[in-house]
């Protein structure tokens, strides 16, 4: 081999701040590097795919589902994850964009508000004592989003930008 890039990294293990599934798509990958930055999460095992929620939430086949909970399962096995953050993000093309919606960024958004609640349940069943955290991008943020019965005893914020869901 030939080595053509110098680093130093600790070569030491290490234990993983969160397990984060989010999409491929590069329009995205700014603001969630930022927003895992401001979550003081450092060491992340990154779950990259076309879609992100959406491989759990209704994934194409039983594979794409099974790889993704696989992922995690090593992320918590090897890592010892305890906080898992799941994305999706507005105009995904796996979901058809928001064409799909006929530009409605509300349909949109509500729609991915269900997805993400699916996914979150699927991880909370398949790991009990991780923290499962799901988190909707669009262009001009990410918004938290909560179970209807988290969203009645959180006080709602003034300063909500139109992106969040609750």
């Amino acid at each position: 081999m030939r080595k053509v890039f110098h680093f130093d990294s600790p070569a030491a293990p290490y234990v993983a701040d969160a397990a984060v599934l989010c999409c491929f798509d590069h329009r995205i990958g700014t603001a969630v590097r930022k927003f895992l930055k401001k979550q003081n999460i450092e060491r992340a095992d990154m779950i990259v795919v076309a879609g992100g929620a959406k491989t759990l939430a209704s994934p194409r086949n039983d594979f794409e589902q099974d790889f993704i909970l696989e992922q995690v399962r090593m992320s918590i096995r090897l890592h010892q994850t305890r906080r898992v953050l799941v994305m999706s993000h507005s105009d995904c093309a796996t979901y058809g964009g928001l064409a799909h919606f006929k530009g409605d960024a509300a349909a949109e958004a509500a729609h991915h508000r269900s997805e993400l609640l699916r996914a979150a349940a699927l991880l909370t069943t398949n790991f009990p004592g991780i923290s499962v955290e799901p988190y909707f991008v669009n262009f001009d943020g990410i918004s938290e989003v909560l179970s209807a019965e988290h969203a009645e005893a959180t006080p709602q914020n003034p300063t909500a930008t139109v992106g969040d869901i609750a």
